[in-house]
Parts: C-alpha cells; sequence; structure tokens
C-alpha cells in the first residue's frame, strides 16, 4: 500500500492515495471534517437572510439613513463579490492547495461581515464603506465555494460523496433559518436601532471564529498534493487521516490493491482560457450538463427567494405585513429535501434523482401556479406550495453544485466550480428583477403575471431535469479519477467520460 514518488530525474508518480481515500469507512473524522468545512454554506445561508430583512430597516432615520434604492444595492454587490471572489479564489486554490484557502476566505468574509457593523454616519462615505465591506464578505464566501466544495469531495469516499455534498450545500438553508428565528427577536424593537442591526451582522464573524478552530485539525487534500508532485506531504496526510480512522471507528483499514494505482506526471496549473478550451473542446456534454443545471437552479431560487416578501404582501397580506415568520418554514423545508434525499443520490443514481428532482419542482409550480390563479391560496396555503416545491429543488439545486465538483479533471476543479458558479448568479440575478417587472406594483399587481412568472419557473426547471436525464453523469459510487481522469494522469484504472 505505498506510494512511489520520483527522483527528479523521473516524470511519474504512481500513487495509490485515490484509493485509499476512496476505501476508507465513514468514521467521526470525516463527521468533524464535513462540520468544519460545510459551515460556508450555513454562513452564506445566514448572510443572505440577516441581509435581507436588515437591510429595508437602514433607510430608517435612526439607524444610516440610506435611501431605498441604495439598500436594494447591497444584496447586488454582495452577489458581485461573491462572483469575483470565487473566480479569483477558485484560482488560488488550484495553485496553491485548498487547505490554505480554507483560512484566507474564511478571514476575508469575516472582516467584510465585521466591518459592516461599524459602519458610521449617514453620507455618500458611509454608503461607500457599506458596500465595500458587503463585497468583500461577498469575496469571502464565493471563494470559500470553490475551496471547500472542491476539499469536501476529494476526502470524502466514493460511496458517501453525493450525499454528503447535497447535505453540505442544503446546509445553506439551516443558516437562512437560523438567522430568521434570530432576527425575529433582534429586531422586535427590544433593542436599541442604532445597535440592532449592527448586533445582526457580527452573527456571522462570530461563528466564523469558532469554524476557524474546527478547521485547524483539517489536513490538506492529499489528491491535491499528490497531483501537484508532493508525495511526501501527501502520504503524511493519508496516514493522518487513516490514522484517525483507525482510531476513531477502532477498525483496521484494509490493504489496497496494487491494482488500483494510478500513474501521474505533475503538469503545471492552468489557467481559465485552458480551463475553458478543457470544458467545452474535451467535455462539451459535461459543460452543458453543468451549465444548464446551475444557470436552472440559480433562476428559480433567486426569483422565488427575492420576490417572497412581495408575493405574500403584494396578494395575500398587505404593505405592512411582518412576513419574516414565513421564510422559517421555507427555510426548514428547504434543508429537509436534502437531508432526507441525499442518501438516494448514491443509491438510486445521480442522473435519475437530479432529473426527478428538477422535473418534479417543475411540475408541482405548474400546479401551484394554476391554484394560485384560481383564487384559492392564502399566505398559508402558499407557504406550504412553496414548502413542498422546494424540498425537490433543494435537493436538486445542491446536486447541481455536486456535479459540477466531481465531473471535471481535478487539477482544474475548483476553478470549473468557479466559472459555473459565476454563470448561475449571472443569470440568477436577471431573475428577481423579471419577476418584479412581471408581478407588478403594490398598488396595482397583477394575478396574470404571477401566474406566468410561476410558469416561466417551472418551464426552466424542466428543461433542467430534461437536459439531466439526458446528459447526466452516472458518478455515484465511483473514484473521482474514474468519472474525470485527471490531466496529469498516465495511466489509470478507469477512465472519464466526455
Amino acid at each position: 500500500m505505498t506510494t512511489q514518488y520520483p527522483s527528479p530525474a523521473q516524470e511519474s508518480v504512481r500513487s495509490l492515495i485515490p484509493a485509499r481515500i476512496d476505501r476508507l469507512p465513514w468514521s467521526p473524522f470525516h463527521t468533524r471534517m464535513v462540520l468544519a468545512l460545510g459551515s460556508c454554506w450555513i454562513l452564506d445561508g445566514l448572510e443572505i437572510t440577516i441581509a435581507s430583512n436588515v437591510g429595508e430597516k437602514l433607510s430608517g432615520a435612526d439607524r444610516l439613513g440610506i435611501s431605498t434604492t441604495a439598500v436594494g444595492l447591497l444584496a447586488t454587490v454582495y452577489l458581485i463579490g461573491q462572483v469575483v471572489g470565487a473566480l479569483v479564489f477558485g484560482q488560488i486554490s488550484d495553485r496553491l492547495g485548498r487547505r490554505k484557502l480554507f483560512f484566507i476566505t474564511l478571514a476575508i468574509y469575516f472582516g467584510g461581515s465585521a466591518l459592516t457593523a461599524f459602519t458610521l454616519g449617514t453620507g455618500a462615505a458611509s454608503i461607500t464603506f457599506l458596500y465595500l465591506t458587503r463585497f468583500i464578505a461577498g469575496a469571502g464566501i464565493g471563494g470559500e465555494y470553490a475551496a471547500i466544495n472542491s476539499a469536501i469531495d476529494e476526502l470524502i469516499p466514493a460511496p458517501y460523496r453525493g450525499r454528503t455534498d447535497i447535505i453540505v450545500n442544503g446546509t445553506y438553508w439551516a443558516g437562512a433559518a437560523i438567522a430568521a428565528v434570530i432576527q425575529i427577536p433582534l429586531l422586535s424593537g427590544a433593542i436599541s436601532p442604532a445597535w440592532d442591526w449592527r448586533l445582526a451582522f457580527l452573527i456571522g464573524p462570530v461563528l466564523a471564529i469558532v469554524i476557524i478552530f474546527l478547521r485547524r485539525s483539517v489536513p490538506e487534500s492529499p489528491r491535491w498534493q499528490i497531483m501537484h508532485g508532493r508525495g511526501a506531504e501527501a502520504e503524511e496526510s493519508i496516514r493522518f487521516i487513516e490514522h484517525e480512522v483507525e482510531t476513531t471507528t477502532g477498525k483496521h483499514v484494509d490493504p489496497v490493491d496494487e491494482q488500483k494505482a494510478i500513474e501521474i506526471r505533475p503538469t503545471p496549473s492552468a489557467g481559465y482560457l485552458t480551463l475553458l478550451r478543457i470544458l467545452f473542446r474535451t467535455y462539451p456534454g459535461r459543460s452543458t450538463l453543468g451549465a444548464v443545471l446551475m444557470i436552472t437552479q440559480s433562476f428559480l431560487y433567486n426569483a422565488i427567494f427575492f420576490s417572497y416578501a412581495i408575493v405574500l404582501t403584494h396578494f395575500y397580506l398587505g404593505p405592512d405585513a411582518d412576513t419574516s415568520i414565513y421564510y422559517i418554514p421555507f427555510a426548514i423545508g428547504n434543508f429537509l429535501g436534502p437531508l432526507l434525499l441525499g442518501r438516494l443520490f448514491d443509491t438510486v443514481g445521480r442522473r435519475q434523482m437530479i432529473a426527478g428532482t428538477y422535473l418534479l419542482a417543475g411540475v408541482l409550480l405548474i400546479i401551484t401556479a394554476f391554484l394560485f390563479q384560481a383564487g384559492v391560496l392564502n399566505a398559508l396555503t402558499q407557504t406550504i406550495a412553496w414548502c413542498i416545491i422546494f424540498f425537490f429543488a433543494s435537493a436538486g439545486a445542491s446536486a447541481a453544485y455536486l456535479t459540477v465538483s466531481e465531473i471535471f479533471p481535478m487539477e482544474v476543479r475548483a476553478k470549473a466550480i468557479a466559472v459555473f458558479f459565476a454563470i448561475a448568479q449571472i443569470f440568477g440575478s436577471v431573475a428577481p428583477l423579471l419577476y418584479a417587472f412581471m408581478i407588478g406594483s403594490e398598488d396595482n399587481p397583477s394575478t396574470s403575471g404571477l401566474f406566468w412568472a410561476y410558469i416561466l419557473g417551472a418551464v426552466i426547471m424542466i428543461i433542467g431535469g430534461i437536459v439531466a436525464a439526458v446528459l447526466g453523469v452516472a458518478a455515484e459510487g465511483k473514484s473521482l479519477e474514474d468519472i474525470a481522469t485527471p490531466l496529469s494522469v498516465v495511466r489509470a484504472t478507469g477512465v472519464g467520460g466526455a
């Protein structure tokens, strides 16, 4: 079960490290690692929900007194920061390693979000500072997505990779639920308006401090190390993991068959131009699959989430209603979908489950559209309908992130996640504007407009489901190297498809 490392004169490395990772049983080590790394999604869900609900209160004279338009741009600046962060740190993660980025991106998020709470004054300088801190916080979270998803996929044994990644991605909604619960008493008026919104923005940074300590025991990805010619470091990392698994489970880890070795010739890190060539020339089908899945889920989620309160106030509750309580069941439904369905993506299969969740979400949204048009829904039943729809849509959306993180070669994995994440955010940012236009104004909301907005979202999800059924990759239970052969591999046990 040894790995042969090259002398300076040798050209390649023969390694069993991927097979050694994939044959490990689930252990407390893996649980701790997932808690330490997957928390970035909780932070993002918490951050978005707090910012969305706190933002509208910043226009008050007893807080920052900024305009409604300026408040509306906060989410846009944060999303732009996410895109920039994903692209920048995706490149750095593939070049410098996953573990270094664990701390850099979290520190950047911590700084940006914490500084938001210390925005002072009411003039142009104050607004500029506010936007800058939201951009920085978004950049940190965007960088987290690229580095963390790569690391989780590379460290989790193949039989558990699908459900783990999907559940981790779904914890975004656990963060949203936590924020929705916390902000109700926090913004109830019991605390001074000069401090309540500041305390809300400090919740994420406090959680980030805890996460930093959890991440100290997470090793670098041995897969990344071996692909970059760091043989001794890779051996040290895999032995640490195997020791942790044996110690925490009390089970002996069996040796790996030498025939499962791969032979690697380390290659220089590829830039984004090389990545685009690899994606659309070598993997055209997979690139189409990844783009469609990410775009369709992003469109639906941004459309519904950012028009959530508008629909409730315009059509059911009235303009002065507090809609924050309605976010809690919606967030819980979104979290339960990946949690309860995640295992099926490893057992039933990726293609079947992704296509099924997308198609079912689309069909249920069409049914909801007709129920809404018929006038049989109220605020409660509309929320229940959304919860059921997004129970399935959330599992599918989480699987979209899983897909783009496992179907491309390891050397470009983090950058591939960053590219598809950026594409999804760009298209997703259009959805709230389009839905707002179709719904109409508060004084004259359009029932037919919302009906067709629902139909549009449903059709888009159904398109995603059809593409998944046709182009989906059967990645369940397979080693990452068998799903997509690394660019640096000379000989492997499996061959990744195109």
